[in-house]
Parts: C-alpha cells; sequence; structure tokens
C-alpha cells in the first residue's frame, strides 16, 4: 500500500536527491541586498531546517516513533497538559513570561535510541531527566526525558511559545514545529482566534503537515459555540478534518495536572496512534509528503531569488565595464582627433622647427628640419627633450583623466545600483583611482615611447633607410611618428586646427622622405594601436578592483540552475 511504498521504494529513491536538494540550498547565498534577498534567505533558513530536522531523517528513518510537538501561545496551558498526559511532572510550567525556555521530548523508554543521537534536531544537545525550576536547560538543547506512561512509537515534545517576547524562543518554536510528524496545537477558548498562531496554521495547511487542536480552559456553557467557530474557521484554512480536543476550565489538582476526565479522549487517540502502526503511518504520509509537496515552490523562490542576484551582479560589473570601456574609448579618440597637440605640445613644436616661412614652404622646411634634428644628436637637445616632455604629458594627463573619469562613473553608477551602495561603503577605496595610479600612468607612456622607438628601428632594417634614421636620429624620427599620430584636426579649430594640419603635413613629409607613405600610414596605425593595447591592459587592472569587490559577495553563477535542477530531480523521483 502507498503508506509502506513510502519506506520501502520512495524513502530508498527519494533520500539520495534530496540530499542533493540540501547541499545545493545550504551553498546558495543572496548577499545583494535586493528587495527579496531577505525573504530568501529566511526560506532558505526554515528549508534547511526542515530538510535537517524532519525530512531527510524521516526519509532515513521512516519507521521510528510519531513525534508529536505540543506547541501553542504564551500561557495557553502545553507543559500542564503534556504533565498531565504522562503523569508527572516532566516539564516545568512557568509563571512568569516567557514560560518553557527549552523543549522538554518525553519518550517510551524503549524509544530512547531514537532520539538520544542527531537522528532529529541535530543543532540541540541532549539533556537527560527531568525539567525543574531550577533546571530549564537552554534553547540550543532538548531535554530528554523517558516515561512508562508513554507507549513506544509516539514521543511528545513541549516546545516554547509561538509567541514569546524572546526572539530565539519564537525562531526554536518554529523549528520544532517543522521537525514534528504531528502538530498538537493548544490553544484557550479566550485566544483561539489570534493572528500568530492562525500565521503557523496556514503554514501547516500549506505543507500538509498534520495537526490536532486543544481549545483549553472552555466555559462549560460556550464549549459547543466556540468549537464550532474554531472548526469552521479550520475549515476556512483547508484544516476541517483537524481533530479537536476540548479542556474545560477546572482546578489542578495538588500536583499542578488536570483531572482526569478532561484529557481522557486526547490520551486515547494518542496511544491508538502509538499503538496502529497503520494509523501512524497515515500520519507520516501526509506531513512528510505536505513537506515534499513544499520543497518544490520554497526552492523555486530561491531559484528565483538566485536569478535576482546575479542580475543585480551582473549590472554592477556592467556600469564598470562600460565606465571603463568609454573610457579607453576616449583615449583612443584622444589620439585622433589632434586634441593632444594644443598649448604645450604646439608651442614646442613650434620651438622645434620655427614658424613663419617654414609653413609655406614646406618642401624646403623639411631640410631645416632635417638640420635641427642633427643638432640635436650633436648636441643641442633642449628642443627636443621640450616637446618629447611635452607630448609625454599630454598623452599621460589624457589617460590617467580617462582612468581618473571611468573611477568616478563607475563610483556614482554603483550608488544607483542595488547593492552598489553598500559595496563601496564595504570598500571605499573604489570611490579613487588605485594608489598607484599614476605612477602606472607614467610608466605606460614611457614604455609606449619605447614601443614607438621600436617601430622605427624595425621599419629601417634595410641599409637605405637604416641611414635615413639615423641622419635624423632614432629618438627623433620617434618624436616625430608620435606627433604625427596624434595630428589629425578632428576636434580642433581656426588657427589652432592649421597649425595642428601644418604639423601633420611636415611630420608627415619628413617621414615619407624616410621611410615611404605607405610605410608612414602603417607606423601611425602601429603606434596608435600600440598605446590603445598598453591603456586597455592599465585600465583592465583598475576595472578588477571592482570585480573582485563583486566576486567577495560570493554567490555561485549557476546557482539558480543548480537549485532547480535539484527540484526537479526530487519531484521526479516521487
Amino acid at each position: 500500500m502507498r503508506e509502506t511504498t513510502i519506506a520501502t521504494t520512495e524513502g530508498d529513491t527519494l533520500l539520495p536527491v534530496v540530499r542533493v536538494l540540501r547541499e545545493q540550498v545550504s551553498a546558495s547565498a543572496f548577499p545583494v541586498p535586493l528587495p527579496e534577498a531577505a525573504d530568501a534567505r529566511v526560506t532558505r533558513g526554515e528549508l534547511l531546517r526542515q530538510l535537517d530536522d524532519y525530512v531527510i531523517p524521516r526519509l532515513e528513518s521512516i519507521d521510528a516513533p510519531l513525534l508529536a510537538v505540543v506547541g501553542g501561545s504564551t500561557g495557553a496551558g502545553k507543559s500542564t497538559l503534556v504533565n498531565s498526559l504522562v503523569g508527572r511532572t516532566v516539564t516545568q510550567p512557568g509563571v512568569l513570561r516567557p514560560t518553557t525556555r527549552s523543549p522538554v521530548l518525553v519518550h517510551s523508554p524503549e524509544d530512547g535510541h531514537w532520539f538520544s543521537g542527531a537522528r532529529v534536531l541535530p543543532g540541540l544537545t541532549r539533556i537527560s531527566g527531568a525539567s525543574t525550576a531550577s533546571s530549564q536547560g537552554t534553547s540550543h538543547s532538548v531535554r530528554l526525558v523517558p516515561s512508562e506512561t508513554l507507549r513506544p512509537g509516539l514521543a511528545l515534545l513541549d516546545a516554547p511559545d509561538i509567541d514569546s517576547v524572546v526572539e530565539e524562543n519564537r525562531e526554536l518554536s518554529r523549528q520544532l514545529l517543522s521537525a514534528a510528524d504531528l502538530w498538537i496545537f493548544v490553544t484557550t477558548a479566550a485566544r483561539y482566534a489570534d493572528a500568530v498562531p492562525w500565521a503557523l496554521l496556514r503554514q501547516a495547511a500549506e505543507r500538509g503537515t498534520s495537526v490536532a487542536v486543544i481549545l483549553d480552559r472552555v466555559p462549560p456553557q460556550a464549549t459547543d459555540e466556540i468549537r464550532d467557530h474554531l472548526t469552521e474557521m479550520l475549515r476556512e484554512e483547508g484544516l476541517l478534518t483537524t481533530p479537536i480536543f476540548t479542556v474545560a476550565e477546572c482546578t489542578l489538582d495538588r500536583d499542578g495536572l488536570l483531572p482526569e476526565g478532561q484529557f481522557v479522549r486526547l490520551r486515547s487517540w494518542l496511544t491508538a496512534l502509538a499503538r496502529d502502526q497503520r494509523a501512524r503511518s497515515s500520519v507520516v504520509r501526509q506531513t512528510l509528503g505536505g513537506a515534499l509537496d513544499s520543497l518544490d515552490d520554497r526552492t523555486q523562490v530561491l531559484a528565483q531569488a538566485s536569478r535576482g542576484q546575479l542580475s543585480a551582479t551582473a549590472a554592477l560589473l556592467g556600469a564598470a565595464d562600460d565606465a571603463f570601456t568609454q573610457a579607453a574609448e576616449g583615449v583612443a579618440k584622444g589620439m585622433s582627433d589632434g586634441t593632444l597637440l594644443r598649448g604645450e605640445v604646439l608651442a614646442r613644436w613650434q620651438e622645434f622647427v620655427g614658424t613663419g616661412e617654414f609653413f609655406r614652404q614646406v618642401e624646403s622646411t623639411v631640410a631645416r628640419l632635417r638640420d635641427r634634428l642633427v643638432a640635436m644628436v650633436k648636441g643641442d637637445p633642449t628642443p627636443s627633450v621640450h616637446l618629447g616632455e611635452a607630448l609625454q604629458s599630454g598623452v599621460a594627463e589624457l589617460v590617467r583623466a580617462e582612468g581618473q573619469g571611468a573611477v568616478s562613473t563607475t563610483a556614482r553608477a554603483w550608488r544607483g545600483l542595488v547593492g552598489g551602495a553598500s559595496l563601496l561603503e564595504r570598500h571605499p577605496d573604489l570611490t579613487t583611482s588605485s594608489s598607484g595610479f599614476a605612477a602606472e600612468v607614467a610608466t605606460l607612456v614611457g614604455d609606449w615611447q619605447e614601443d614607438v622607438l621600436t617601430l622605427v628601428r624595425t621599419e629601417g632594417r634595410d641599409r637605405r633607410t637604416t641611414a635615413r634614421v639615423a641622419a635624423y636620429g632614432v629618438n627623433a624620427v620617434g618624436t616625430v611618428l608620435i606627433l604625427v599620430t596624434l595630428a589629425s584636426t578632428g576636434g580642433l579649430t581656426g588657427a589652432e586646427a592649421g597649425i595642428a594640419g601644418g604639423t601633420a603635413v611636415l611630420g608627415q613629409k619628413l617621414l615619407e622622405a624616410i621611410f615611404g607613405d605607405q610605410a608612414v600610414r602603417t607606423l601611425a596605425v602601429k603606434a596608435r594601436t600600440a598605446l590603445v593595447e598598453r591603456v586597455l591592459e592599465l585600465y583592465a587592472v583598475e576595472q578588477r578592483r571592482y570585480e573582485a569587490a563583486v566576486a567577495s559577495v560570493e554567490i555561485r553563477r549557476e546557482q539558480g540552475r543548480l537549485l532547480a535542477s535539484a527540484a526537479l530531480a526530487v519531484r521526479a523521483a516521487r
């Protein structure tokens, strides 16, 4: 029959896939503060607790005793009821609030081995012996009390208040309810409609948990009216088959126990459950089946939240990538639109080559330029040095400004993206360039100038070209090549554009005289490409700081898919 196949067939099939699901849930994380992240973390915790405290232990030991958790609101009489069922004080009722501080698990002596280990509630340490006023235990322990009164096959667990003023007690109570085969909900005639217990009753209905309700302290004259109302409320919540047991208002005996006549029907029902394996199996089947049914929806919540986490981190990474890509494009544009030939560079170029007739007689000026270059080689390097410094400063400032702009743009974008502000608070250095960025830029420009000189040397390998390069000097030719590389006039206007254009023509003529026109165009492209590649490498280093910050939140890219796949495997195994 169905109730026995859970143990023999489904249990064997389900257990491995449920364990895989548990691993995926445990490995999931939701660190980005999205609106749904807090709920996802709560769902993850509840799911792990139910898997650890109930689903996996029950699948591993389908024939273990039925665990009935007695829970309810503060002062509802849970401990008094448990003591009365057992026939002695095993769990200490409290006068002060909160009352029950740690759970007490009462079991038949024959069933002790089922609960002494970590089979259920593995996170709670075990304490032996009945609870006393001076020995209440802690919320991190469960007290085990053997009782001859209970038949083998059923254990009672007295839980802390579900509405305790102590949050730790409330959390523990919910954990214990998730570990129950049967939830015995204790309430009073005055408080049976309270919101807090009904929120848990709805959860029990959604998850298929077997429930019994104890209606305590009922005025005899109002028993039928209250019971009928409670029955209607249970029906509306999908708990129509829930048994209801009433305990009338009465005086406790000298030991603080209820008169036996008040709970005889409940005791008979529990005894029948303990005796009848078929009945126990029916309760287990309902609760375990409901728990398994709920795994899929709750895991899908985690999978969806995982996709949101990845989208959020992707947006953060995308903002950084866009900013540094635009910075690299800014450098490439600045290298080709002539804007670097403003100010100091133009002044030093004019100082180097002269003005006036020079621009009207380009051909003859090439010779003059050659003479000046040769003079520099022979011991008059000042104009060339000044020009080289101006070029280096201009290029470095462009690379530095664009890089710093990318940092500012990324930080500004992150402040407007979910999770970005918290990462900036955790990594305040991300609001500025790295400490060595300026020095790295200076090194980069110096290395690029060496790249250009290498291009000049490489291009002048034949004897004639080598002689021409030697006539002007490698450094001087390299300086002119840099000028030509930077000398497009886009973005310049008026006289500035005319000067830059003249610069381009002069430099072009000189280099063509040395290398040939096609070679000059190739050299300029190679020089520009070499700088852009170095800039991309430098910006990539800066960008990796942001990537490392995002990686620090530890979200697995496959998290959502693995969760969904694990849930699907559980569903398929059923």
